[in-house]
């Protein structure tokens, strides 16, 4: 019996302590929470080794997708579409469509706020003007790309003395990159545009 009474004591000290510990918990509030500097919680959140800024992640995103037509379209389909005006036409369409949909949707997607992207797309908005927009601009940059192959063979060939070779030829990495840089050389060019208009309406305010 004496056993059984000391068990019993035990167990209900053992839950006086737990339910004073439970008291004690829900009983503290802001002001007993002991307050730390942001340097001392800084070394325990976990950090990034390795932050890529916002605008290189948009540049690689639309040298990447362009490279990715080039791949499929330009050398997938060289084989069976002997024209290059032709295949150029099939790539532009590819491209206008890829870049309304996969491109600026990446872009889009990468924003911290609604339209906080804008700035980096010749054409924002979302639509079916704009996608076929974005088809015919596609236009616009597979002819200055095509343009600037063009010249920096010939530029070779000139120096070179050689008339049959191609010195730079087509293939995605590249390809992609000077797909990137003509896209924003010509938001580039949009920006400055819509800055002249702006600076000029409100001098004509004045």
């Amino acid at each position: 019996m004496n056993q059984k009474k000391d068990i019993q004591n035990d167990s209900s000290r053992n839950y006086e302590l737990k339910s004073d510990a439970v008291e004690a918990l829900a009983g503290t509030d802001s002001q007993q929470t002991p307050e730390y500097s942001k340097e001392e919680l800084n070394k325990y959140r976990s950090r990034r080794k390795l932050s890529i800024p916002d605008f290189v992640k948009i540049l690689l995103v639309k040298a990447w997708f362009a490279g990715a037509v080039c791949f499929f379209f330009l050398w997938g389909l060289g084989n069976y579409v002997p024209n290059t005006i032709d295949l150029l036409f099939i790539c532009a369409i590819a491209l206008g469509m890829v870049t309304d949909i996969l491109t600026n949707g990446a872009i889009r997607f990468m924003e911290q706020t609604p339209g906080g992207n804008d700035q980096w797309m010749l054409l924002p908005k979302k639509g079916m003007l704009s996608f076929f927009l974005n088809i015919l601009y596609a236009f616009l940059i597979i002819f200055c790309v095509y343009e600037l192959y063009v010249c920096i063979n010939t530029t070779i060939n000139s120096i070179t003395g050689s008339t049959d070779a191609v010195p730079l030829g087509v293939e995605p990495i590249l390809f992609g990159l000077f797909c990137m840089g003509f896209d924003m050389l010509f938001v580039g060019l949009k920006r400055l545009l819509k800055t002249i208009l702006a600076d000029a309406m409100r001098s004509a305010k004045k």
